[in-house]
Formats: structure tokens, sequence, C-alpha cells
């Protein structure tokens, strides 16, 4: 004989309801399914009875309010799942990989790689950064960019760095000052190298 599994029943209450009476207005019924406030407030809920959560949801429009543009944005933005994107081969913009929730070694670590596919961008750029100049290694790392770099690609992470670190933009702080000169030697040694660089392949 074959022993049926027990399966939750469609509509079943939440389980996490808190054990209180219906958020709609005037209704008895205990608050048992839970709808998301707002499209900014997915995490907060009402909680309501069976038929004022289906009167909710039919009324349920993520985009109201929202101009053509920027339900266009959205819609783009959910094709890559919220997370920032650039084109294919050129990796992460400075600064970028510090702030994504994807992190190679950890990928390596978790997902079954036989080939190495996963860390071989990761290797080629510690590759080209071992071959940049001694004297430039340094600056490379405070700046956060790869060898070879360009010095427009300088100038944007100077811009980046500065307006982070300047000390007028943290009330003085002696630490701060500190950092914002390495900045700037570092920017001023990178900007040395790569224009001498420019102008000897002008000539």
């Amino acid at each position: 004989m074959t022993r049926r599994v027990s399966r939750a029943r469609a509509y079943a209450p939440d389980p996490a309801a808190p054990g209180r009476s219906c958020d709609h207005a005037g209704c008895p019924a205990a608050g048992e399914y839970r709808a998301p406030k707002s499209r900014r407030s997915l995490r907060e809920y009402w909680w309501f009875c069976l038929d004022h959560v289906r009167a909710y949801n039919l009324s349920w429009d993520y985009y109201k309010g929202m101009s053509p543009g920027q339900i266009e944005a959205e819609l783009r933005a959910d094709l890559s799942w919220q997370r920032p994107t650039w084109p294919l081969g050129q990796g992460a913009p400075a600064g970028a990989a510090a702030n994504s929730r994807w992190d190679e070694r950890r990928a390596e670590e978790i997902l079954r790689d036989p080939l190495g596919a996963l860390g071989a961008r990761r290797r080629e750029a510690q590759g080209r950064e071992t071959a940049a100049p001694a004297e430039l290694r340094g600056p490379l790392a405070l700046f956060d960019l790869a060898w070879p770099t360009t010095l427009k690609d300088v100038k944007q992470r100077y811009k980046q760095l500065a307006k982070r670190h300047h000390p007028d933009a943290n009330g003085g702080d002696p630490a701060a000052a500190e950092q914002f000169k390495r900045i700037s030697h570092a920017y001023a040694t990178l900007r040395g190298h790569l224009a001498a660089g420019t102008l000897a392949a002008a000539e």
C-alpha cells in the first residue's frame, strides 16, 4: 500500500503570521497572508485575510507611479538580477570589484572548476601587474589598477580617491590628510610615467 505524502493545501495560511486581525480596515478576520507594503518596502508586510490578500494582489502594480524611462531602467536591471554589469572581456571598472557580491576567489572555492576558467581573468590581471615597472607597483596597488593602464583611467581613479580622502571632506582628519598625500604622490608618479611614455611614442 502506497503511503500518501502530505502536502500543504493550496492557500494555506502563512506559518509566520503574527496572530492578529486583518490589516484591511474594519475586517475582523485573522490576518494570515502577507503582502509587501510597497515596491520600496518589499520586506515590510501587510497581513490580510484570504479575501483581502486576493483583492490586494489583483490591484498590485509594481511599476505604478514610475515614468516610462524608470520602468525601462528597472527592466534592464532585472535582466542582471539588479547587479552591476560591464562589457564582456573588459573586467570590472576600478573599484567595482570591491562593491560586488561576486568574489572570484570565493567562487573558485564553492564551484567545481576543473578547467580553471573562473580564475583565468584574475590570474591574467595578476600576470600583467607583475610586468609593471617596479616603481609603479605601489601606486597601482593604491589605485586598485592593473597594468597596463592608461592616463585616462589613472585620472579618473585619482578624482574618485581624492574626493573620498580629501581632508576637507573628512573634517580635517589627520589620517585622511596622510592618505591624501599618498594618493597625490602615487598620482604624480603614474602620470609622469604614462605622460613620458606617450611622448616617447609620439616621437
